[in-house]
């Protein structure tokens, strides 16, 4: 079956540059950005019930910018004023220099990895062994930092301060798709949720990592295509190769 309408379930890219909007035109394909999660944060009162004060804290360490609104906007309605003296350790420079949004960059204070995993932190962190860590997570987290940060007697506390909901669709908008493609195990639960009688028959499943990989099999959903590989690192390599061979 020739795939007609693809939906990508991340938000629709900033620039017209994406290669999502090349894949379109290359093959003749609708291409849709339609999320099947949001991001949702923790009301004060919500946050306050952790019984987590941001104040108590000299450091943060952050892996998404979306952690970092989050930190910033409680801290506002908790009416905590954030001290210059607060050291930011984030997982990537992406994520430090989005730092600018809220505070003045400064090296002393910033510190960050490079692919995005807390590992690249270790040294800065172990450095600074004596700062009291603030850990912005969403609710769902990886487990494996938190091992790594144990084993290196650091001192940490989480804090959750947003959460990922399910993005439900409205009962008069249209499910006309050939092939769906997501990016992590959550997009599938809210599949599920949407739809719970969603029957796959000839729609086609892509999937980026193998969490959502797994995820996709567990729901007991075909799984057509699947990045990174590594012929396909990224996920429009895996779909243009798909289309490639399928459409043509």
């Amino acid at each position: 079956m020739k795939v007609n309408k693809i939906l990508v379930s991340q938000p629709k890219p900033a620039s017209e540059k994406s290669p999502y909007y090349d894949i379109a035109e290359k093959y003749g394909v609708e291409v849709v950005f339609r999320p099947f999660i949001k991001v949702e944060g923790l009301t004060a009162k919500e946050f306050r019930q952790a019984k987590v004060s941001i104040a108590d804290f000299t450091a943060v360490i952050f892996t998404a910018r979306t952690a970092i609104d989050h930190f910033f906007r409680l801290a506002e309605e908790t009416r905590v004023t954030i001290p210059d003296t607060m050291k930011y350790f984030c997982t990537t420079e992406a994520i430090a220099l989005y730092l600018q949004k809220y505070t003045i960059y400064r090296k002393r204070k910033i510190f960050h990895g490079k692919t995005g995993k807390i590992e690249e932190l270790l040294p800065f962190l172990v450095k600074h062994s004596k700062e009291k860590f603030l850990y912005a997570i969403s609710d769902v987290s990886k487990k494996d930092d938190d091992a790594i940060l144990v084993q290196n007697k650091i001192n940490y506390t989480k804090a959750v301060m947003y959460r990922t909901v399910s993005n439900d669709f409205a009962p008069d908008e249209p499910f006309d798709y050939d092939m769906l493609i997501f990016f992590s195990p959550s997009g599938i639960a809210s599949l599920l949720k949407n739809f719970p009688e969603f029957e796959q028959g000839d729609i086609k499943i892509g999937c980026f990592g193998a969490a959502t990989a797994q995820a996709v099999k567990d729901a007991g959903l075909r799984l057509d295509i699947e990045a990174p590989s590594a012929k396909a690192p990224s996920m429009t390599a895996a779909l243009d190769a798909y289309l490639k061979e399928n459409q043509e």
